[in-house]
C-alpha cells in the first residue's frame, strides 16, 4: 500500500492507495497536478494525463465518502464526498485516511497537487 497526500489550497489530506494494478499505476504518475471539478454535488473528478492499468479491475464499484476511484470509460480521477451508488467503469483506488470536508467544500477549477507522502 502506498500513502499519498493531496494539497488542496491550505488544506491538506492523507490518503492510503490500495495493493492493485490500477493503483500502483496512479502512484507511478506521482506527483500530479490536477484541476478538479464538481459532479453531481457527490464527487469531484479530474481527467489524468493518461489511462490507468486495469489488470485485475472489478467491473465496477460503489464507492462511499472518502473513497478515491478512476472512471475508466473518461481515465477521470475521482474525490468522492458522498454515496454514489453502484457504476460500472469505476475501479476503486484508496481511501482518506479522515475527514474529506476539503474535498466537498473544493471550488471548482481548482488546482490539487498529488504525491507520495
Amino acid at each position: 500500500m502506498t500513502n499519498i497526500r493531496f494539497t488542496l489550497g491550505s488544506a491538506q489530506l492523507t490518503a492510503t492507495l490500495a495493493d492493485s494494478p490500477t493503483a500502483r499505476d496512479l502512484a507511478d504518475q506521482l506527483p500530479l497536478e490536477l484541476t478538479f471539478a464538481d459532479l453531481h454535488e457527490v464527487e469531484k473528478i479530474a481527467p489524468l494525463p493518461r489511462p490507468l492499468d486495469l489488470t485485475d479491475a472489478p467491473v465496477g464499484a460503489a464507492p462511499g465518502r472518502g473513497d478515491i476511484g478512476y472512471y475508466a470509460p473518461l481515465g477521470n480521477l475521482v474525490l468522492y464526498y458522498a454515496e454514489v451508488g453502484y457504476w460500472e467503469g469505476i475501479v476503486p483506488l484508496g481511501r482518506f485516511d479522515g475527514e474529506v470536508g476539503a474535498v466537498e467544500s473544493l471550488p471548482d477549477d481548482s488546482r490539487v497537487r498529488i504525491e507520495r507522502a
